[in-house]
């Protein structure tokens, strides 16, 4: 069992909501991870099945503070800074390979386990039974410090919760069905993820050409906004159209094509067009560099900006 593999269960997106039969618990923005845990040893497996436990050396000691001889835990990796999660910190321990470089990040970004479910103990599968269950047998095995924590939850408040979720810089809420067994590997309504959104107007200042499915058309548009009399540059958005919109926009921006762009950005097989159309987007949070978070298309809007 130690040696599996095996995949997490995954949530559909939900506007807040407030329910008795969820509790609601912070979605906390890291690298999904099961991990495997017997008498002395800890392995770490990530959503993509691949074994990420050499990337993570501070954590072989967890086994101690798990009460029992063999247990299987999902739960999410992070790297804390300041008591909120650092995708950018986490995301240099994720791309990093040699030993010494490790070692030395283990050091000055150390992770930190959040456990969220139990799926077997002791030889026994604990998947089919409800999560209120789950997670009871769950905080009865972990004895909590450096490197590892519970993830909390509140019952029935979700709506509440998100709101100081969110004031609090965090990444949003995790709803979860009291009674709902663990579906190894599938998407399930059980689970729902609640982001916060933001609202942004864009113009539309180039499209990368489709492949696949949108051979023909284009795969993303090129986005930016004007800040004091600069253009922007917010990354690209290539989800929410429906086959209609890819259509019409398409035809409208080949139609505006110009042979250079005036962003000032290295972007490989970009078209760029004069930037006149204009589109509202949702989008989860500006990264470092100024560009959206999981941006997704709302609607095209008419006139030229």
């Amino acid at each position: 069992m130690f040696e599996q593999k095996i995949r997490p269960m995954l949530a559909y997106s939900s506007p807040p909501f407030d329910s008795p039969e969820h509790i609601f618990e912070v979605k906390w923005d890291g690298t999904r991870c099961i991990l495997f845990s017997k008498k002395g040893e800890v392995r770490l497996q990530n959503r993509r099945l691949l074994d990420i436990t050499y990337r993570y050396p501070e954590l072989q000691g967890l086994w101690k503070r798990i009460r029992a001889k063999e247990a299987i835990l999902d739960g999410e990796l992070v790297v804390l800074e300041e008591g909120r999660p650092s995708f950018e910190k986490l995301q240099q321990r994720e791309h990093i390979s040699d030993p010494l470089k490790i070692e030395l990040l283990s050091e000055r970004l150390p992770a930190t386990y959040i456990a969220f479910d139990l799926l077997f103990l002791e030889g026994e599968d604990f998947t089919s039974r409800p999560l209120t269950e789950r997670r009871r047998h769950l905080d009865g095995i972990i004895e909590e410090g450096e490197g590892l924590i519970l993830s909390r939850f509140v019952e029935e408040r979700g709506t509440v919760f998100l709101k100081e979720v969110v004031s609090r810089g965090l990444e949003g809420v995790m709803a979860k069905e009291k009674g709902s067994p663990y579906l190894v590997g599938k998407r399930s309504r059980h689970w729902l993820k609640i982001k916060p959104r933001r609202r942004a107007i864009c113009h539309i200042m180039g499209y990368s050409r489709g492949k696949g499915e949108r051979e023909g058309l284009f795969g993303s548009l090129l986005l930016a906004t004007r800040e004091e009399g600069k253009w922007v540059y917010r990354g690209r958005v290539g989800s929410g159209f429906s086959a209609e919109e890819m259509q019409r926009i398409h035809a409208l921006v080949k139609g505006l094509e110009v042979r250079e762009g005036v962003l000032k950005v290295d972007l490989k097989g970009a078209r760029w067009v004069k930037p006149h159309l204009r589109c509202e987007v949702l989008y989860q949070e500006l990264t470092p560099e100024g560009r959206f978070r999981a941006p997704v298309f709302l609607r095209l809007l008419e006139g030229e900006g």
